[in-house]
């Protein structure tokens, strides 16, 4: 079923949901209380059965917002507690927004948007500027497949790469999903771009965040790239899906569209970078599977798709656990091993290197490997004695 709320960009004209649309949300409702329609949905809120928790510690943020445009003298001449106060004025309930998260039942006070921003982002300062921020917060990021995908996703948000995201998988979350996904067993059984969606929002309740919840196809690809009532396409594309047809299909349309694509492999820490940006014309998957069309992938039966998938990231360079394990699987094995130390080092390369992408860094195009066991060797003479190099 799709949300029936539209962006949370545009908050203030919200109608509260129901109890049955509640359990399906995925974006917070932002009400604003010094305007009629919010203070009324607030109102009626806090009055419901529906408000489990209320979280007000806007005086501490307020706090931090002060230290944030003053670092030297964030109080002036006066006492902390007036300076919070002067900043609130005399209806502390009306200042910033109150963010509900349905599926949760809580209430949060938060800052209004470009304060929240500020004093969210200022730790990254000044590895990002801010005036870098606020161009990453400009940008639009497509996320495709949830399961790798989803802490690169996160992990974007948390570091402000990206204003706006649409996150696309069919697949729901199982239990033996939670050996590399950020859930709780109570989530078992969400839709994983719902749960995405759910812990982007609950970082930051000004995303705008769109949702494929039946995944890419031939139907829906074209609107998934395409520009929104504002005019804004995708900016970048973080392809982590299995399905040879969409991995091909999202990279002839973000080809097409003059999109960079970035794939984390979670195998040895293998990033690929496409920069159909700068270059137009550039092969798929940096020319490893040739000619080959998304029409030519569409009906492959699983031992073909598996040798389309090696094909494209190079068996040679697999990990010997990983190749061995790709001989076992549907035997002895029930899927490909992914440990979550490396979906999380995936994330960051992901992250990084969209940053430096979308800031204009003239990365290229190529594949890189960041294998931690190459890097941080075991000695081959035995175990190191407790306290060596310390």
């Amino acid at each position: 079923m799709t949300h029936p709320l539209p962006s949370g960009l545009k908050p203030d004209h919200l109608a509260l949901p129901g109890p049955r649309d509640a359990s399906e949300s995925f974006r917070p409702v932002l009400l604003n209380p010094s305007q009629p329609a919010g203070a009324a949905a607030l109102a009626e809120l806090r009055e419901s059965n529906r408000l489990r928790e209320i979280h007000d510690r806007i005086e501490d943020q307020i706090e931090e917002l002060l230290g944030c445009l003053a670092p030297h003298n964030p109080f002036g001449d006066r006492s902390r507690s007036r300076a919070v106060a002067d900043t609130l004025g005399s209806h502390p309930d009306d200042y910033g927004r109150w963010a509900w998260y349905p599926w949760s039942g809580r209430l949060v006070h938060v800052l209004p948007e470009a304060e929240f921003r500020l004093v969210r982002t200022d730790r990254n300062r000044d590895k990002i500027t801010r005036e870098q921020q606020k161009d990453l917060l400009g940008r639009r990021i497509g996320v495709v497949g949830l399961s790798v995908g989803s802490s690169a996703a996160l992990t974007c948000a948390m570091e402000g790469v990206g204003g706006a995201f649409r996150l696309a998988d069919f697949d729901r979350l199982g239990l033996s999903n939670l050996n590399r996904l950020r859930a709780g067993v109570h989530e078992v059984g969400l839709e994983k771009s719902v749960l995405c969606a759910r812990r982007m929002y609950e970082l930051d309740p000004y995303l705008d965040i769109d949702i494929h919840r039946g995944g890419i196809n031939e139907q829906n690809i074209a609107d998934f790239f395409g520009a929104d009532e504002h005019g804004q396409g995708l900016d970048l594309l973080i392809e982590e899906c299995d399905t040879p047809w969409v991995k091909v299909a999202a990279r002839e349309h973000a080809r097409s569209r003059r999109v960079p694509v970035l794939m984390d492999t979670n195998d040895r820490g293998v990033l690929d970078i496409e920069r159909f940006d700068h270059e137009p014309d550039r092969p798929l998957f940096h020319g490893r599977i040739g000619a080959t069309t998304a029409a030519d992938v569409q009906d492959l039966d699983r031992d073909k798709a598996l040798r389309f998938l090696l094909d494209v990231v190079d068996e040679q360079r697999l990990s010997p656990a990983m190749r061995d394990a790709l001989t076992r699987v549907g035997n002895t094995l029930s899927s490909w091993p992914q440990l979550a130390s490396g979906v999380m080092l995936g994330a960051a390369l992901v992250t990084d290197t969209a940053r430096r992408i979308l800031l204009g860094e003239p990365l290229p195009s190529g594949r890189h490997s960041i294998d931690l066991e190459t890097l941080v060797p075991a000695p081959a003479t035995g175990p190191v004695p407790h306290g060596a190099g310390l």
